[in-house]
């Protein structure tokens, strides 16, 4: 068999796993960035419960969870995070839950919904 039958099979080959590639490739992106905004979600939520479980103070709460989630854009609003009780009395327990809508970079899923959540003992 000679060689000149064999030409251009590289870029045939090529041309059928690239897509493949840069779907996989696209894909670890994403999922990279998924997991990154879970841990942030997490973060926030515990911070968040920690100070309204040191001063049971709701605004306090609030901007402590959102200064610790900075890498999450857009950024978290007030209507993002909610108080799984009214008031923070020593021995009951607090949550704080948060929730996000992760866009996606490729536009080819989603927005997917996230949520961090955190608890703690009041009162230190």
């Amino acid at each position: 068999m000679s060689r000149a039958s064999e030409r251009g099979a590289a870029a045939v080959e090529f041309a059928i796993l690239a897509p493949v590639l840069v779907m996989l490739l696209l894909g670890i992106m994403e999922f990279g960035r998924a997991y990154n905004a879970q841990a942030s979600l997490s973060a926030a939520a515990r911070e968040g419960v920690r100070v309204m479980a040191i001063s049971n103070d709701k605004t306090a709460a609030r901007t402590a969870a959102k200064n610790a989630a900075v890498s999450l854009k857009p950024a978290l609003t007030d209507a993002n995070i909610s108080f799984g009780g009214a008031y923070c009395t020593p021995g009951t327990q607090i949550t704080i839950t948060i929730s996000y809508n992760l866009s996606t970079m490729t536009g080819i899923a989603g927005p997917f919904p996230m949520k961090g959540q955190g608890a703690m003992l009041c009162g230190g």
